[in-house]
């Protein structure tokens, strides 16, 4: 177990929001498993050596339960084509048995998920009137779910319904192939499951700095092309 102290006044708040953690909540502790990263939190304005001490011994030995951060449900969450989901309505909305929900799972600095918006907004109008099918976003920096680890941005996942299993989207990121991917079930047309797009390729790690450029001559540009059948669609969380 490792103990540290960080002063929220200073400027660290991509360190406070991987911790999970605002200034209105301080003083507070949270306890993150590195391996899991599940995290565990004290009780609001309980902060003490005696429940600081049950909380470690409930981490070591298995007891406590994980910390999962969510914001408010938006009042109008339902009201445009892209619904708005938070960790307290993601699974009424997401694991519904009679819908089949296509989520975007994104970073509000993530450049990415930026360009994405506008082809996610034309997804949400085109299906807006199926009602079997539900265009969905979340941001992931600010809601977590139980079971559900999100590991880059943006990762778009799809929950059908029936509580079938559920599917990581791993195709082109344009309304042609999307509506062929929800047309089909969940299910990418042959030709596109081996294909992505070469800015697919492309990663931000998690401070949005721009992603490297590959070298296009030679071999290079063999391994390119060879890579881009394994498309990089995240962007990693794990550098603060």
């Amino acid at each position: 177990m490792l103990f540290i102290l960080i002063n929220v006044t200073e400027d660290l708040s991509h360190v406070l929001n991987y911790f999970g953690v605002s200034e209105s909540d301080v003083p507070t502790a949270r306890i993150i498993n590195m391996e899991s990263q599940k995290k565990f939190s004290i009780p609001s304005g309980d902060l003490t050596v005696d429940s600081l001490r049950q909380l470690c011994q409930g981490v070591v030995d298995g007891s406590a339960k994980p910390y999962y951060r969510s914001e408010e449900i938006p009042e109008d969450w339902d009201k445009e084509p892209v619904k708005v989901l938070v960790g307290k309505n993601f699974k009424s909305v997401a694991l519904d048995p009679t819908k089949n929900v296509f989520v975007e799972f994104y970073a509000p600095w993530c450049g990415h998920c930026k360009e994405l918006a506008p082809i996610w907004d034309q997804l949400g109008e085109k299906y807006a009137d199926h009602k079997n099918i539900i265009i969905a976003k979340m941001d992931a920096t600010a809601n977590e779910v139980d079971s559900l680890a999100i590991s880059g941005f943006p990762s778009i996942k799809y929950f059908p319904a029936e509580g079938k299993e559920v599917v990581d989207y791993t195709g082109n990121r344009d309304l042609e192939t999307f509506s062929k991917f929800l047309d089909n079930g969940g299910v990418l047309p042959e030709e596109e499951s081996a294909e992505d797009d070469d800015d697919d390729g492309e990663e931000d790690d998690e401070e949005g700095s721009e992603a490297k450029e590959e070298d296009d001559t030679g071999d290079q540009s063999k391994e390119a092309e060879e890579s881009a059948e394994v498309p990089a669609n995240n962007t990693s969380k794990d550098e603060l």
